[in-house]
């Protein structure tokens, strides 16, 4: 323990010199986004022909022709505006990693070596699960919802047919608002396992509250969903999923702590 804190004090700076290194990696790491986000804007055609895919899958399943999709610009900057936000999307994921070895790397002096090995892991297991939530959205729940909007295009018992144009912006905007809730929605394992290494919460408590986090999960899937059975239900299951998952490691976490102190007692 002793040589813990003197690890600590050893790397101990004045708040000056804390402030200049914060502003250096301030520095570079908008030197980063600004190079990820040029990188991004030069194949900003090639990304929304990737994210068209979920729009191509589901006319074509609907009995559509999935080269013949059209998307709707009804203002002069909004396909230009559409593809800068389009690159500053793709800009801060390209460069998270980055960002968050310089902040990994701003607060590991600060802590005990122990608590930097416990740390590490998680940084590198947060931009995984972002990238499964952003999968999960792009295979599965993006399909599923167009598939659903494409096919109230022929009303019953009518020759009346529905067109469905989207807007550029706001088909991108669905995509992106629905890739950045499911990446936040997969770290759930990753934030429970934190908290309840830090003693917030344990396996029992998020047990005592699996019935509401149900009943969260559906009302939240109804509202961002429309009203269909299968997508609502494509979005509820998981997020019901994540928390089993996260019950589940929040109790390995505890039975490898309770390991921990029996060997050292």
């Amino acid at each position: 323990m002793h040589e813990d804190e003197d690890e600590v004090e050893a790397s101990s700076a004045p708040l000056l010199d804390h402030l200049i290194e914060l502003r250096q990696r301030i520095i570079v790491s908008l030197i980063a986004f600004a190079i990820a986000f040029i990188i991004c804007f030069f194949v900003k055609d090639y990304i929304l022909n990737f994210l068209l895919w979920p729009y191509q899958w589901a006319m074509k399943i609907s009995g559509g022709n999935p080269d013949s999709i059209r998307l709707q610009s009804t203002q002069v900057w909004e396909t230009f505006l559409t593809k800068m936000k389009l690159a500053a999307f793709g800009g801060v994921i390209l460069s998270f990693p980055y960002l968050a070895f310089q902040l990994y790397s701003f607060i590991a002096p600060g802590l005990y070596r122990n608590e930097r090995r416990a740390f590490l892991p998680f940084l590198i297991s947060a931009p995984i699960l972002f990238l499964l939530g952003g999968a999960f959205v792009y295979c599965v729940l993006a399909p599923m919802m167009l598939w659903f909007s494409l096919s109230q295009q022929l009303l019953p018992d009518s020759h009346l047919k529905v067109e469905f144009i989207a807007r550029i912006s706001d088909y991108l905007s669905f995509m992106q608002s629905f890739i950045l809730i499911f990446g936040l929605i997969f770290q759930l394992p990753l934030v429970t396992s934190l908290l309840t290494k830090a003693g917030l919460i344990t396996s029992k408590m998020l047990v005592s509250k699996r019935k509401w986090a149900i009943l969260i999960a559906v009302v939240v899937a109804a509202m961002v969903t429309p009203s269909d059975f299968f997508t609502m239900f494509g979005v509820a299951l998981p997020t019901i999923l994540l928390y089993e998952v996260s019950i589940i490691v929040s109790r390995w976490i505890e039975k490898k702590e309770a390991k921990e102190k029996n060997k050292a007692s």
